[in-house]
C-alpha cells in the first residue's frame, strides 16, 4: 500500500512545451501529460497550464508536494524564475508564491540542469556516489553539482554553471556576451561550428551525412563522419575532446567528486567520445586526483528533468 502523502508530481517546464508525470514513493512514473505552450500569452496563463495539468495527472490522489524544472535563472530558494526563456512574461515569476496558493501543497523550483544532476544522482548514473558533477553537452553546456549528498546551489541558487567558465580569453564571443567561454569551445553548437568553419576550405563527408539525413549539418553528423575516418571530422573531434577534457579536469580540481556524470546530445556518440575523454581528462588532472573518479554515461535521458523535479520530494 502507498502511503497517503507519497505521491509527487514532477514537471519539466520547456520553451515550447510543458512534461508533467505523476510518482509514486519509490520513484515509479505512474502517469504523464504532455502539453505545448503555444498561444500563451502571458505568465499567469502558463501557469495555468501547469496547475491544471498536476490536477489531471494526479487524478485526485493526494500530493507531498510538487518540484519543478525551469530553464534561466531560478532562485530555488524564494521559488522565483528570475529569466532566461522564450515563455511570454517570463521574468521574476513567483511560480513558488502562484502556484502553492492554488494547489495547497509545497512547490520546489530548480533550475532545468539542477534538476537533472538530482535525477541522474537519485535514480540515474550517480546513483551510490556521494559527490557528482553533471554536465551537460548540447546547444550550450549545462552542469548541476552534489555535494556531500546534497545538490550545491549557491546563495542565489546559481552555483554550477561551468560552461560559462572562461577557459582562452582570446577565444570567441559567447552568448553571455563574455569571450572565451567553455560552451563556445565544447558543446555540439561549438562542434557543428568548428566543423563548418574547417568545411569553408576542405570537403567532408560531413555535408553528405546531414544531406543524406535531410537535417542541417550538427554535431552528430560530425561524430558519423568521424567513424568512417573523414579527417576534417577527426580533427573537430579531436579539438572538442581537449576542450572538455579541459573543463571536466577544472571541475574534478574544484569539486573533487567520485564520479562525473555526462548528459546532452554530445553523451550519445558513446565509444566516439567516451574513452578519449576519459583518457584526455585523466591526463590533465594534478597526480592526486588522477583515478579519485569515475566518468559515467547519462542513465535517465528524455524523462531526467521530471525524475530530477519530483526526486526534490524523496529522500535518497
Amino acid at each position: 500500500m502507498h502511503k497517503v502523502d507519497s505521491y509527487v508530481v514532477g514537471i519539466d517546464l520547456g520553451g515550447t512545451k510543458i512534461a508533467a508525470a505523476l510518482f509514486d514513493s519509490k520513484g515509479v512514473l505512474l502517469n504523464r501529460e504532455l502539453m505545448e505552450t503555444a498561444g500563451a500569452r502571458t505568465a499567469e496563463e502558463v501557469v495555468q497550464r501547469m496547475i491544471g495539468m498536476i490536477r489531471s495527472v494526479s487524478e485526485g490522489r493526494p500530493l507531498m508536494g510538487v518540484g519543478l524544472a525551469s530553464p534561466g535563472a531560478v532562485n530555488s530558494q524564494a521559488g522565483i524564475v528570475i529569466h532566461g526563456t522564450n515563455l511570454p512574461e517570463w521574468d521574476n515569476v513567483p511560480l513558488k508564491r502562484w502556484m502553492e496558493s492554488e494547489l495547497g501543497v509545497e512547490v520546489k523550483v530548480v533550475n532545468d540542469a539542477n534538476a537533472a544532476a538530482w535525477g541522474e544522482y537519485v535514480r540515474g548514473a550517480g546513483k551510490g556516489s556521494n559527490n557528482m558533477v553533471y554536465v551537460t553537452f548540447s546547444t550550450g553546456i549545462g552542469a548541476g553539482i552534489v555535494m556531500d549528498g546534497e545538490l550545491l546551489l549557491g546563495t542565489n541558487s546559481f552555483a554550477g554553471e561551468l560552461g560559462h567558465n572562461i577557459i582562452d580569453p582570446s577565444g570567441t564571443e559567447c552568448s553571455c556576451g563574455r569571450y572565451g567561454c567553455w560552451e563556445v569551445f565544447a558543446s555540439g553548437t561549438a562542434i557543428r561550428d568548428m566543423a563548418l568553419r574547417r568545411m569553408e576550405s576542405r570537403t567532408s563527408m560531413i555535408t553528405e551525412l546531414a544531406s543524406r539525413s535531410g537535417e542541417k549539418i550538427n554535431s552528430r553528423h560530425v561524430f558519423e563522419a568521424m567513424a568512417l575516418k573523414d579527417p576534417v571530422a577527426v580533427e573537430v573531434i579531436e579539438r572538442t575532446i581537449h576542450y572538455m577534457a579541459i573543463g571536466l579536469a577544472n571541475a574534478v580540481h574544484t569539486f573533487n567528486p567520485d564520479r562525473i556524470v555526462i548528459g546532452g546530445g554530445v553523451s550519445k556518440a558513446g565509444e566516439l567520445l567516451f574513452p578519449a575523454l576519459r583518457e584526455k581528462t585523466e591526463e590533465l588532472v594534478m597526480k592526486p586526483y588522477k583515478g579519485t573518479y569515475t566518468m559515467e554515461s547519462a542513465g535517465l535521458r528524455d524523462d531526467v528533468g521530471l525524475i530530477g523535479a519530483a526526486a526534490l520530494f524523496h529522500t535518497v
